[in-house]
């Protein structure tokens, strides 16, 4: 394979500086370093091909390496126009790696590098908000028959598998890697909660102590996002659609109330729901002068666009990821990464440490469905509780941690129902 003359990157020129990322977050990622020890005696996806859409920057060109470490042909495309690193997708090409992705392509050329990494038929699927997935089962089922099966990296991808499977379309076994322990405990909430925070700050350049964050959405990433603002120093407003996670969020100390009135009271809004419309003209209407809008969740659909362009007299980019919007009565409010994932389009993503064990997953997540995908059937299912703990137990290694382990009597305790 000719990785080089069969790739679509934007300049090869940049590699050298895209090695230089991945060997840094290499170094702190000692999961997914012993994953690739694993995988490179075992080689459990040789000969096979492998097609991974996911947010291409350096963390994730890792898990490529690692996987292909497994024996596999990889082939890497972005998931997020905004989100992809050309020195990462250079980097990538001279390891040996297929590479369809550039940085901010216009809408065609972002689909034609999802069908092209398709088009090389591959036996395992990594996806990240359920793109290629999508294709697969729509207008591309002729490239259906060699899957053997994948795994899915969020909350949004995940959906729209389960509403396949449900209408009984879903065509090979999905892995939800996403509602693993040690995705959403670590990757959703510390990982989410830093790296919007920082995309957020290195955009702007203004305080956040003192000033009011509406975070709409309380799953584990909005905990995050609202755990990390109350840390700055801002006060915390939530809103919910959910009883449950409304309540859990005025018991961790916020306010919570519905979107129209926190509207009034918002410096920064951070929507995290995987849903659309979640700011639309009636909460721009009675926004404050100089709020500040991002999004966190898959799509850039929750911050609605077409509604503050309606309203808008004017807009203009005044600053790198930066777009501001004049309304009639001369009110001004930002949008920040076009209203795309603001962690990666305005960011690095999540820290590395976080994202080896999210990765680690992926990765045995991957070999147990090429393992196992002949008796599973076509179903979305959980990562395997043993995986969980297996890669659980790597990061305290790492971490230089020990715990206890229950003796034979605990065991026999706890297993009987007479004291």
């Amino acid at each position: 394979m000719n990785t080089v003359s069969e790739s679509i990157v934007k300049d090869m020129a940049l590699a050298h500086n895209g090695h230089l990322k991945i060997d840094w977050v290499k170094e702190h990622m000692p999961v997914l370093n012993r994953i690739r020890e694993r995988f490179e005696k075992e080689k459990p996806f040789a000969g096979l091909k492998v097609a991974i859409s996911l947010h291409l920057e350096a963390k994730t060109a890792y898990l490529a390496k690692v996987v292909q470490a497994g024996g596999a042909e990889v082939t890497i495309t972005g998931s997020n126009p905004l989100s992809t690193q050309d020195d990462i997708c250079a980097a990538l090409v001279e390891d040996g790696i297929r590479v369809f992705a550039k940085y901010n392509p216009d809408p065609a050329e972002y689909k034609e590098h999802l069908i092209k990494t398709l088009e090389t038929r591959p036996d395992l699927i990594i996806d990240d908000g359920g793109d290629l997935i999508t294709i697969l089962h729509s207008e591309r089922r002729d490239l259906l028959s060699q899957v053997r099966g994948g795994a899915e990296e969020t909350t949004t991808g995940i959906l729209r598998l389960k509403a396949l499977e449900k209408e009984g379309k879903l065509e090979f076994p999905m892995v939800a890697v996403n509602d693993a322990f040690c995705k959403y405990l670590f990757d959703n909430r510390y990982g989410t909660g830093q790296s919007v925070w920082d995309g957020i700050n290195r955009t702007t350049n203004l305080v956040v102590a003192g000033k009011t964050v509406v975070v709409a959405g309380y799953g584990w990433c909005g905990k995050g996002v609202a755990m990390r603002a109350k840390g700055l120093g801002a006060k915390v407003i939530v809103t919910e659609i959910d009883p449950i996670k409304a309540v859990e969020a005025y018991m961790d100390g916020f306010e919570v109330m519905p979107m129209l009135e926190a509207a009034k009271h918002g410096d920064y809004f951070v929507t995290v729901t995987g849903n659309r419309d979640i700011i639309s003209k009636d909460h721009f209407a009675v926004m404050k002068d100089g709020a500040i809008l991002s999004n966190a969740g898959h799509f850039d659909v929750e911050v609605n666009k077409v509604d503050l362009n309606a309203m808008s007299t004017s807009s203009r980019i005044v600053r790198k990821d930066i777009e501001e919007f004049v309304l009639a009565d001369g009110r001004k409010v930002y949008l920040l990464a076009e209203g795309r994932l603001v962690n990666l389009a305005a960011g690095d993503g999540h820290p590395a440490e976080i994202m080896d064990m999210t990765f680690a997953l992926q990765a045995v997540s991957l070999a147990y469905v090429n393992e196992q995908y002949q008796n599973i059937g076509k179903t979305v299912l959980n990562v395997p509780f043993e995986l969980d703990q297996m890669v659980a137990q790597y990061k305290l290694e790492a971490l230089n941690i020990g715990i206890d382990k229950l003796t034979n009597e605990q065991k026999s305790y706890l297993e009987s129902w007479v004291e």
